[in-house]
């Protein structure tokens, strides 16, 4: 792989932002060239022509690694997704005008216009962490033998699954069983593409009843992001034996999802989350109803354009903190930094600690987005807390920090684990799934930093058990 470092083609990535901010008089034309400019951003760097992608592994074959399936999931939600709202702020239902007299609100479309920059500056930004540092190992220094791969992955997926149960139920640790569990649905998904095309019978049985049980769990979750990333994860890993049938069926069934799960969301919610009906019961309702337009549970504003205008994206809610920051907020500055400190204590030993989530909470209440007494929780995304921080400026630093990061920790666990299966496809995707999800810096960093303890841990226990060994 080539390493030139080539300037003229890392500043080619901030381009469609100073172009955006040239025409920023004009914020529909300034925000269509911000949105579109994150497309060019995903080709130049996707095709390898800012920097050439690895070449130990096809493409097909490492769709796990940060400039990737991290690009995809964290640029792509927060940069391509505001298209809908930006059509709903100029009038626009299902890609129809409401009606010729519709009346737009210029400060709202500016905002959202502001938006998108900042959105296409991180995303610029992101990336050039991430290639600035995409140099793997090309010899290893510990390895697997190819012959218990798929067992030790089996192995895995099961032994941190009771340890995830088991972190959840301890007083103060709580903190730590999403991280395992997270890695025990991805072990088990990664052990299925493993026995699939291997013929493995009692693994592949064994390992498709887990799936289903992860999958049944993110369905009866109350949450939409589980239940795509379950789809997803299957599919990506499916994908290099299975090229063809992985593209004929994932696709369109991510696409279903995407037409269903906005109103199964709604209906499990209100039912399991306001009613006195179980999780299953509450599934089932939703699922008949989502199915079924003529249920009486599917309401008549129940329509997927509410779910693409102001759930699908955060830009409403980013237009909100743009509004009030600084112009009534001062930029936070090192605040959520060190807040951010305080959550990496672990509860156990700091009875008395602060609830992350009054932490997080507080700034929403500062900036107006939502009332104090509501009973809604509207956590900032990443680049918010960037914005909040310090404006453009903290937009451009800490999401370069947020790709470089997310990088290095690939290669770090790459090292550590003799390559990209169980590097990063199992234990980066695994333990550090947080990163596809830009959350709040106390979230982010505290999870991150658990979870590379946690890296260090297993690869300890993988030595002395000698399942690892040195090359």
């Amino acid at each position: 792989m080539k390493t030139n470092f080539a300037i003229e083609k890392y500043l080619t990535l901030y381009m469609p932002w100073l172009l955006a901010l040239v025409f920023k008089s004009d914020p529909q034309l300034s925000f269509m060239i911000a949105w579109l400019g994150s497309f060019l951003i995903f080709y130049i760097t996707l095709t390898g022509w800012v920097r050439p992608l690895p070449d130990d592994l096809t493409f097909g074959e490492q769709l796990m690694r940060p400039i990737i399936l991290v690009q995809i999931i964290f640029a792509g939600y927060m940069c391509s997704t505001t298209i809908f709202y930006f059509l709903n702020v100029l009038g626009y239902e299902n890609f129809h005008k409401t009606t010729p007299y519709f009346l737009i609100d210029h400060e709202k479309l500016e905002l959202t216009a502001e938006c998108q920059r900042y959105y296409c500056l991180g995303h610029a930004a992101f990336v050039t962490g991430i290639l600035m540092f995409m140099k793997y190992p090309k010899k290893q220094k510990y390895q697997v033998d190819s012959d218990k791969m798929t067992n030790l992955i089996f192995i895995i997926a099961f032994v941190t699954l009771p340890v995830s149960y088991i972190f959840l139920k301890l007083p103060g640790l709580a903190q730590f069983a999403n991280q395992f569990s997270s890695l025990s649905f991805i072990a088990g998904t990664l052990a299925l593409a493993f026995a699939i095309p291997r013929r493995k019978i009692w693994n592949t049985v064994i390992c498709v009843i887990l799936y289903f049980s992860n999958f049944y769990t993110a369905l009866t979750s109350g949450f939409k992001e589980p239940i795509i990333i379950s789809i997803l994860v299957l599919g990506i890993f499916l994908y290099p034996n299975y090229k063809k049938i992985v593209i004929a069926t994932f696709v369109p069934a991510l696409l279903l999802l995407f037409i269903f799960l906005p109103s199964y969301n709604r209906i499990f919610r209100e039912n399991a989350w306001s009613e006195d009906i179980d999780a299953e019961q509450a599934s089932q309702i939703a699922l008949d109803a989502a199915l079924n337009k003529d249920s009486p549970d599917f309401g008549q504003g129940d329509t997927n354009w509410g779910f693409l205008t102001f759930r699908l994206s955060e830009v409403s809610m980013f237009t909100q903190f743009a509004k009030s920051t600084p112009q009534n907020v001062n930029y936070y500055g090192l605040k959520l930094i060190k807040q951010s400190g305080i959550a990496l204590i672990p509860r156990v030993f700091w009875s008395s600690k602060p609830i992350t989530e009054n932490l997080v909470m507080q700034r929403v209440y500062d900036a107006g987005v939502i009332n104090a007494g509501s009973n809604v929780s509207a956590k900032p995304a990443f680049i918010v807390d960037a914005y909040l921080s310090f404006g453009g400026v903290g937009v451009f630093v800490f999401l370069f920090l947020y790709g470089a990061v997310a990088q290095l920790i690939s290669i770090k666990a790459e090292k550590l684990f003799g390559g990209y299966v169980l590097g990063t496809a199992l234990i980066f995707s695994g333990l550090f799934q947080i990163m596809w999800r830009g959350l709040s810096f106390e979230f982010i960093i505290n999870t991150v930093f658990w979870s590379y303890v946690s890296m260090l841990i297993i690869q300890k226990i993988l030595l002395v058990t000698n399942v690892l060994k040195h090359a």
